[in-house]
């Protein structure tokens, strides 16, 4: 990793930018603060003692031994919940202006999910496709937003391919994660490019206490076959982490177009194969070292010949270690180098091999001026590198980020504020600002209302300006620019006791949208590359619970308006009207869970001609805690074995069910 020297011109730019920010949100902290100690009920900064646990109610000034967040004591409510993915920084949920939702590892383990993408289907403003069963690909749109556009990061490594961009959701598994964050809108000003429709980050589990082991084996139909081993544990001054887990099965013809020469009757199975190890250690007061592996590899069938059965390999691979360091009360740093890897093969009818490798090197920093404002800080590179045969350069393609950022987050007393800004520099288009300004305020009686406003952006992939089909600029086209997001949204929320309800509506104008359109600006004769498109995502989300008795009910609605901006149609493969409810009650020693989805009509072209229908599905789950240490789980998806589809021509699967028994004794 080179370190941030070079381009002290857009590292100077980038400063101009952001430093009357600072000053004015320093300004602003002290003079609250001179009033703030003028007044005897003002509360005293928080002791910020080093600590590997997250407490259990965190202001918006997070002090920075938050930092390290592990399986600590449960928060008094889920508003009180610690997060990290909304401002880059541990803030209580309840304080946190932006949309943002949290999937917990008890979620996870009861209703059973056989990838990251399954995991987000009962997130209010997400929508999904698959093309065919488990392990094809997935594409997931965040408010409307292209797959592209959302940000994926595991414990901060970045996961995102430079050839089409995005991440293959359908290669990431469930048995490492600890918790998920969603942050939906613009996130640029936080993560810098690919944040126009949200930032998905993963959390790996992190050891603590007493060794736990945990086995699991388990099987259904479709020959599916599933098993995983876990170890987990620490004290104050290391704890580790390590898991393996594989999930095959033998599957079912997912392509269904018999007419297609590429056609192939024979079932498409998938063999699933993933790692994960994580180790942190104390080096000395106020210093902790952590240590992140993973990697993920997956084999999968598809049609690609009527003689062969293809396979489509896909390999993800992240690293990380970072360092963080508590210098005083008021200060601490997060100094962290990390690589992902994400390689995709086809063979043996369309052999097809694609890398990407990002490499990334960040420093945080974390100011707390007082208890309710706190400056934010990060210098951040990052360098890309796709090897694919159809680049021009030799087959591969190199470019680097350059990234300076500072946010502010404050709360005057019912008032929360957040505001980010941040200047990247690239290597092949240049420099591009971003900001974001979100704020919420308390009305009184459990309500809370927001609002906030941001620009987000999405560099062309490798592939797209560097290929054959990228524009030939020997001739004078114009390279590809950054694609754009503008976004504005308010959100009204009430909470008091078992109930909750938040109701969001945003409006994000996309503009420089890279299409795939006719030949001629490019080397290619089949199509190229350019920025035509415009897309206006409009809509309206709901989320709500409640408890009665003994069943606890949660819901989503949205209604979204994703519009191709040039033309006026329905963008393609996503549904105006998406929901789900979920109903879950505990018996004795069983824990049962029904789930409800239901999609309103998709399209699935451009040009709005090929109508894939509305459905709906019901899910069904249960845990049976028979013994100490022992749990039964048994899923059933899609009870009533309806036919949908999501992409034409492509199967899902029908009524599945699977049986799980699981064993995770404290040693």
């Amino acid at each position: 990793m080179l370190p941030f020297v070079s381009r002290a011109r857009a590292t100077a730019r980038s400063l101009l930018v952001l430093t009357p920010l600072a000053l004015a949100a320093t300004a602003f902290a002290q003079s609250a603060s001179s009033s703030a100690s003028a007044s005897s009920s003002a509360p005293a900064p928080s002791s910020s003692a080093p600590s590997s646990s997250a407490p259990s109610s965190a202001p918006a000034s997070t002090p920075a031994s938050a930092l390290a967040l592990s399986a600590g004591s449960g928060p008094a409510s889920r508003l009180d919940e610690v997060t990290v993915t909304g401002s880059r920084s541990p803030m209580r949920l309840g304080d946190i202006a932006a949309e943002l939702t949290v999937i917990t590892r008890d979620t996870i383990e009861r209703q059973g999910f056989g990838n990251v993408a399954a995991l987000l289907r009962n997130v209010a403003g997400l929508q999904m496709t698959n093309n065919g069963g488990p392990g094809n690909t997935t594409s997931v749109f965040v408010r409307g937003a292209e797959t592209r556009h959302t940000v994926v990061l595991i414990d901060g490594v970045r996961i995102d391919g430079q050839s089409t961009g995005g991440a293959r959701w359908e290669n990431l598994p469930v048995s490492l994660i600890d918790r998920v964050e969603v942050l939906k809108g613009p996130a640029s000003a936080l993560y810098g490019s690919d944040a126009i429709g949200g930032v998905v980050q993963i959390f790996t589990r992190q050891g603590s206490g007493r060794p736990q082991l945990g086995l699991g084996i388990g099987g259904g139909n479709l020959g599916q076959i599933k098993a995983d081993v876990s170890l987990l544990g620490g004290n104050a001054d290391f704890d580790y982490a390590g898991s393996l887990a594989v999930d095959r099965g033998t599957g079912f013809n997912a392509y269904g177009l018999t007419t297609s020469k590429n056609f192939n009757p024979d079932k498409d199975g998938w063999r699933n194969y993933n790692g994960s190890l994580r180790l942190g250690a104390r080096l000395a007061e106020g210093q902790r070292l952590e240590l992140l592996g993973l990697k993920s590899r997956s084999d999968v069938g598809y049609d690609a010949g009527k003689n062969a059965d293809d396979r489509g390999i896909t390999e993800s691979i992240a690293a990380k270690l970072s360092l963080k360091s508590i210098w005083s009360e008021v200060l601490s740093t997060q100094l962290s180098v990390g690589q992902s890897e994400e390689n995709y093969e086809t063979r043996p009818s369309a052999p097809y091999l694609t890398r990407t490798r990002i490499r990334s090197a960040s420093l945080l920093g974390f100011y707390r001026i007082n208890a309710e404002h706190q400056l934010n800080g990060v210098l951040e590179r990052r360098e890309d590198r796709l090897v694919n045969v159809d680049l021009v350069a030799g087959g591969a393609g190199t470019r680097s980020q350059n990234a300076v950022g500072l946010s502010y987050l404050g709360t005057l007393g019912a008032l929360s504020l957040q505001a980010h800004g941040r200047h990247d520099d690239d290597s092949e288009f240049g420099g591009i600002d971003t900001g974001s300004l979100a704020a919420g305020y308390r009305l009184g009686g459990g309500w809370r209302v927001t609002a906030s406003t941001g620009n987000a952006f999405r560099a062309p992939t490798l592939f797209h300006r560097g290929s054959v089909y990228g524009p030939d600029t020997s001739k004078g086209f114009p390279e590809l620019r950054p694609e754009r997001g503008h976004n504005r949204e308010a959100g009204l929320a009430w909470a008091q006791g078992d109930l909750d309800f938040a109701i969001t509506t945003f409006r994000n104008r996309v503009s420089d949208l890279i299409a795939f359109g006719a030949a001629g600006s490019c080397r290619s004769t089949t199509g190229c590359y350019t920025n035509v498109a415009r897309a206006m995502l409009k809509g309206t989300s709901l989320k709500g619970g409640a408890t009665l008795g003994a069943v606890k009910f949660s819901a989503t609605a949205d209604f979204l308006d994703p519009t191709d901006a040039n033309t006026g149609r329905q963008l393609q493969r996503r549904a105006k009207r998406f929901g789900t409810l979920r109903a879950e009650t505990t018996l004795r020693t069983w824990t049962l869970g029904a789930n409800l989805v239901g999609s309103g009509e998709r399209f699935d072209d451009a040009a709005n001609k090929t109508r894939l229908g509305g459905y709906g599905l019901l899910n069904l789950d249960a845990q049976l805690a028979f013994a100490k240490d022992w749990r039964l789980q048994l899923n059933v998806d899609n009870a009533f074995n309806r036919q949908y589809q999501t992409a034409n021509f492509f199967n899902q699967a029908g009524r599945t069910w699977f049986v799980m028994l699981r064993y995770a004794p404290t040693l």
